[in-house]
């Protein structure tokens, strides 16, 4: 089952062409199979070779080409422009002193008409960290509230959200803070 933000940027640009997407931290590659059997045309990328590995042979066993590649979030900038930039779960991996800079290149290497979909674990004072060692809290900074948003001022939002939803990572119950935007951008301007 595909993300949910998946079924809203087919709604802001249906696949009646091959699009062009960028999937950031595709993991075992669910979305990015999902939107090339769309009929998009995909790229992704992830740091663990196990997961790319398993994105392939879903890619093979659903018949549809995909280019995947291993790489890291804190090296990788696109070096062409995308109709679609996606991640979903991983920019929570930026450093804070980075993340300016890595949505300004997004928005550069997007293409005029073009929509970012990204979401970032938000840091909530009344929200404990997760309870098992390898929470995202432990590995990462948390963005702020509004903070993404803040980066995407200059683009027209289709989504602009703040959700607190239940986590059984670890076998634990917590809870977690995510905002999600899905941006559009609807012209070439000087800032984009």
């Amino acid at each position: 089952m595909p993300n949910g933000i998946c079924y809203d940027i087919m709604k802001i640009l249906p696949p009646v062409k091959p699009y062009r997407v960028l999937d950031i931290g595709c993991g075992e590659g669910k979305d990015a199979v999902f939107f090339a059997k769309c009929g998009y045309s995909v790229t992704a990328f992830d740091i663990s070779q196990p997961g790319i590995d398993k994105a392939k042979k879903l890619a093979e066993y659903n018949q549809v080409n995909v280019h995947f590649f291993k790489a890291d979030i804190l090296d990788y900038r696109p070096d062409q422009e995308y109709d679609i930039i996606f991640s979903s779960g991983v920019l929570h991996l930026l450093p804070e002193t980075a993340r300016k800079e890595f949505c300004d290149n997004l928005k550069s290497h997007t293409s005029s008409g073009g929509v970012n979909a990204l979401n970032v674990f938000v840091q909530k004072p009344f929200i404990t960290p997760a309870p098992d060692s390898t929470g995202i809290e432990e590995m990462s900074s948390l963005w702020y509230s509004g903070e993404l948003f803040r980066h995407y001022h200059d683009w027209m939002f289709h989504t602009c959200t703040e959700e607190i939803f239940d986590c059984n990572s670890g076998g634990v119950p917590h809870k977690h803070c995510m905002d999600t935007l899905i941006a559009h951008k609807v012209f070439d301007s000087p800032w984009s």
